[in-house]
């Protein structure tokens, strides 16, 4: 069996206060559970940008053709925007692919109140992209699959309508009898 790799690189120097604190702002608001998920997002971006310089300082038609396959990948993903160059990729941020992940969509479009709320229904089987369920919070969202996230079918979520309300099957302040 094949083993796995790590897909991200830990910091150079992990007691940086400055970049700590970035990175503890980036888990508050997109409600990651470690930072791991942080670098993963960095290490992405990273390899993005390498791919970009190189193809920068390239000329020839093998340099054109993977210059717009680069564009038409990160423009499926939702990372930039049509028309785009080369020199908006070396501006891309973190935080632009965190807003691609299937957690913060979730919150974003009024499926949940919250972040963690997000996480937790995605990861219970409560959300699906075109039907399809899934389970994986960091999932990168593709642009054209943007508009078919939603609820799965059957989960009490979709049914109710607000992710707050969860439906009840037991009424507790009445018996069985009518009587209080």
């Amino acid at each position: 069996m094949k083993r796995q790799r790590k897909k991200y690189l830990r910091p150079s120097h992990p007691w940086e206060k400055d970049r700590m604190d970035a990175e503890d702002k980036l888990l508050r608001m997109y409600g990651l559970r470690r930072k791991q998920e942080i670098w993963r997002a960095e290490t992405l971006l990273r390899k993005i940008r390498r791919q970009a310089r190189r193809l920068l300082a390239a000329s020839g038609p093998q340099a054109e053709q993977e210059t717009k396959q680069l564009l038409a990948r990160l423009r499926r993903l939702g990372l930039v925007k049509e028309g785009a160059t080369l020199d908006d990729v070396l501006g891309l941020k973190v935080e632009d692919i965190l807003e691609r992940r299937l957690q913060t969509l979730v919150q974003r479009r009024g499926l949940a109140r919250t972040m963690k709320q997000a996480r937790q229904m995605i990861l219970h089987g409560h959300i699906s992209i075109g039907g399809r369920k899934v389970t994986v919070p960091s999932y990168l969202v593709l642009a054209d699959e943007e508009t078919l996230v939603g609820y799965t079918p059957g989960s009490p979520f979709q049914m109710q309508g607000k992710p707050e309300e969860v439906p009840a099957t037991v009424d507790v302040g009445t018996s069985e009898r009518g009587e209080e």
